[in-house]
């Protein structure tokens, strides 16, 4: 008797030992695991997508030969991370880091994140353009859509997108799509008009935000350079004022759609769009193009003066005058002879934004 309850307490010594064994040989294999270097030697990218589980995105580095043992590090992920969420979106791999570092950089949601910039003064054809070629942005509008169905699409009231998306650069990650930084752009657009409209000076020629923006789009498109915005608005709000059409060439080139083709010719002039404001009175229906914070600003807080004209020297600024004697004269000397790299806006962002020689 005292024999088999000897060689029973060896039995439980004997499997005690095992298991110690076990766990240390475990415990060994875990730390290695952990500690082993990624297989880079260059950097990487590790895209996530929605959907995904940390064991299918370890599986897949193992089987891309960048890590071992990847059973080990999701048992990992469940006993010491069990609430992190594993974020959606591209992250950026560096060679030599190890497993912890991975770990670390997984649950930080760190994501690389890239950028499209809508530029001032863009138009809404161009702002789409833009959004087209963005590197890995989801494509989720269709380029044929009309603005009313597109704006319909993105379940916005207005039927004419132009001028209501804010120009920015604006940041976005793997997953994301054109509908998404689009009314980022518009709800940006809403809160700077509002902002904007609630800074407007007394007695303005323009009764509502929309107005503004439609009148800070011209702005934006008439010049470039910041010290002349609310100069050129003074100009716009003053002829308003007098009943005087604008005659402005942006709003023609705008009317103008796919006819324009880089020269207004005087037939140009005298045709009858809702856009050409030589032949219509006020403002056009809708703006021209996505006016910045500092052409909004202009619009509503136009520059006092007595100026009625404007011509553009050359070189991206303008002459301003009082009387239609000063302005030809002007226009004799600024327009008529004209040197070689006239400009009568500062030369463009790319792609080329430049309106028309005037």
């Amino acid at each position: 008797m005292k024999s088999f309850i000897r060689n029973i307490l060896l039995l439980f010594v004997f499997i005690g030992f095992l298991l110690v064994a076990a766990g240390i040989g475990g415990y060994l294999v875990l730390q290695a695991t952990l500690n082993q270097q990624l297989n880079l030697q260059v950097v990487d990218t590790l895209e996530v997508q929605p959907g995904s589980t940390p064991g299918e995105v370890l599986r897949s580095l193992e089987e891309q030969g960048i890590l071992e043992r990847s059973t080990w590090i999701r048992r990992y992920w469940q006993w010491q991370m069990p609430s992190t969420v594993l974020q959606v979106g591209e992250y950026r791999l560096q060679p030599g880091m190890d497993v912890h570092a991975l770990l670390s950089l997984l649950e930080s949601g760190d994501v690389l994140q890239r950028s499209v910039t809508l530029v001032d003064g863009w138009n809404f054809a161009q702002f789409r353009q833009a959004l087209s070629t963005a590197e890995r942005l989801n494509q989720t509008l269709p380029e044929d859509l009309g603005g009313r169905e597109l704006m319909a699409e993105l379940g916005l009231e207005e039927e004419h997108p132009e001028g209501l998306f804010f120009p920015d650069t604006y940041q976005y990650t793997l997953g994301m799509s054109d509908r998404d930084i689009l009314l980022r752009a518009y709800e940006r657009m809403q809160k700077v008009l509002a902002e904007v409209w609630a800074q407007r000076a007394e007695g303005l020629p323009i009764d509502t935000p929309y107005e503004a923006l439609i009148l800070a789009s011209i702005v934006e498109r008439e010049t470039g350079v910041p010290h002349e915005r609310d100069e050129i608005a003074g100009v716009f709000s003053r002829r308003l004022q007098n009943g005087m059409r604008l005659q402005t060439d942006p709003t023609v080139i705008y009317g103008m759609g796919d006819d324009y083709a880089g020269k207004i010719r005087r037939s140009d002039l005298r045709a009858a769009t809702a856009y050409n404001t030589y032949v219509i009175d006020g403002l056009p229906p809708t703006p021209i193009a996505m006016p910045g914070r500092e052409a909004l600003l202009a619009a509503v807080n136009p520059k006092p003066g007595s100026s009625l004209y404007f011509v553009a020297r050359g070189d991206g600024s303008h002459v301003f005058s009082d009387s239609l004697q000063e302005h030809n004269r002007a226009v004799r000397q600024y327009q008529l002879n004209r040197a070689e790299g006239y400009r009568s806006s500062p030369a463009p962002v790319e792609p080329d934004t430049s309106e028309a020689q005037q």
